[in-house]
């Protein structure tokens, strides 16, 4: 899952969806399969190609949970169509493409990020807080250590960006990563506005 706030705050600014500014809260960038040495399959059936008609009962929920937040605005289709193409396709002996999608959708529902750093008085404030903190309060809430991304803000300042939490092959429980990303974060993390 990504901070809207962290992707918008750099050099490379965003542009919000063609439904307007997203609510600031944790969003899905992907449900990726991974092999148990941290490298991953992609593109796995060019044959599946993404139908939104496969989706269309969970329209609401993704535009809201999973927007795209890239230059030029759009309606969610052309990421979800790359996310299904590249990680979902590899995950089509488990999950069709309408479970694909109602997975990760039912993932941040249940993990529900925002929640569980602001428990932690961890809030998007544009405070610094320890990333010892931020992977503590993600842990008790989980069960699980998360993996954790940073990027920098234009001013350089190391930022809360994306949370990584591995699932088991059905999509719907969290397990203990195999691997972590290296997530290229200063010892304290600015948690931006959005």
């Amino acid at each position: 899952m990504q901070w809207p706030g962290a992707y918008c705050d750099t050099k490379h600014s965003c542009c919000y969806p063609k439904t307007g500014k997203p609510t600031a809260d944790f969003s899905i960038h992907g449900l990726w399969p991974n092999h148990k040495d941290g490298s991953w399959p992609s593109n796995c059936d060019p044959d599946s190609v993404f139908d939104r008609s496969e989706i269309s009962n969970l329209m609401g929920s993704l535009q809201k949970n999973w927007p795209s937040l890239s230059c030029p605005s759009s309606n969610g289709f052309r990421f979800w169509s790359h996310e299904w193409e590249k990680h979902g396709t590899c995950s089509e002996s488990e999950l069709d493409q309408h479970d694909y999608f109602a997975s990760a959708l039912k993932l941040k529902e249940k993990v529900n990020l925002l929640s569980t750093l602001k428990k932690a008085e961890i809030e998007p404030d544009d405070g610094f807080y320890s990333l010892d903190s931020i992977v503590k309060a993600i842990e008790a809430a989980t069960g699980y250590v998360p993996g954790i991304e940073c990027n920098k803000d234009s001013a350089g300042n190391s930022q809360l960006y994306q949370v990584y939490l591995c699932v088991d092959t059905s999509g719907s429980d969290i397990i203990e990563c195999p691997i972590l990303p290296r997530g290229r974060c200063a010892s304290t993390v600015q948690f931006p506005k959005f």
